[in-house]
């Protein structure tokens, strides 16, 4: 009687120090030995986007507040050009940077136009009319104020508001009335080649398939192939 009182009593004790001794085991080997868990690194579900400089207007300084001349060539006819820094710094400024970058070079004359209004525009990269050098700028600069651009203008192209100019310029190969709201930026002017370029280009006339019989891209696909200004 006396040894099962005693083997009652010390059943227990030797119960909950083994459970003590295994809970003890059980902690170390999860936290300090072999079996503690290896952090894994943290994921995301998208990258944060590396931030890019906007591009910005070229200052007005960099016309110099004088006469440029140069030559700019589409596709193989090769017009001579001058650009007025006097009465349009801004918009010499922004053409002479983008020349200067090569912004130009391989860029398409998307738009002719043969009734009533009469020029060629070119200087969208995306070769549709809805591109641009990542600015806009105004407001207008050398506007007739009749609103007749002669033959030979170089102009700024804008959407129809004096501050949304950018790339796009168009030239007048014959004298076009465009009126005076807002106007357009007249920057420069085609002093030699225009003849070749109509026998070469305009006179061939606008695609098949463009905004009308008149108004579309040019039947002969037309690249500038080169521009230089000095």
């Amino acid at each position: 009687m006396r040894r099962r009182r005693r083997d009652d009593l010390i059943a227990p004790i030797v119960f909950l120090v083994v459970v003590a001794l295994a809970t003890t085991v059980q902690v170390l080997w999860f936290t300090a030995g072999p079996g503690k868990p290896v952090a894994k690194p943290a994921t995301t579900t998208s990258a944060t986007p590396t931030p890019t400089p906007s591009a910005t207007v070229p200052p007005k300084a960099l016309s110099q507040n004088r006469t440029w001349t140069g030559s700019m060539t589409l596709n193989s006819v090769k017009l001579g050009i001058t650009l007025d820094g006097k009465k349009a710094p801004q918009a010499v400024a922004n053409f002479v940077s983008l020349v200067q970058k090569g912004f130009y070079t391989g860029l398409t004359c998307h738009r002719l136009t043969t009734d009533q209004l009469y020029v060629l525009q070119c200087g969208d990269p995306k070769g549709d009319g809805t591109g641009g050098p990542g600015y806009s700028f105004g407001p207008i600069e050398n506007a007739p104020k009749d609103g007749v651009y002669p033959a030979g203008d170089l102009a700024m192209a804008n959407s129809g508001t004096a501050t949304s100019q950018g790339s796009q310029f168009f030239l007048v190969y014959r004298s076009s009335t465009l009126g005076t709201t807002p106007g357009y930026t007249v920057f420069g002017h085609v002093t030699s080649g225009l003849p070749a370029l109509t026998t070469a280009v305009i006179s061939k006339g606008v695609r098949p398939g463009g905004a009308s019989a008149t108004d579309g891209p040019p039947k002969v696909a037309t690249k500038i192939t080169a521009v230089s200004v000095h």
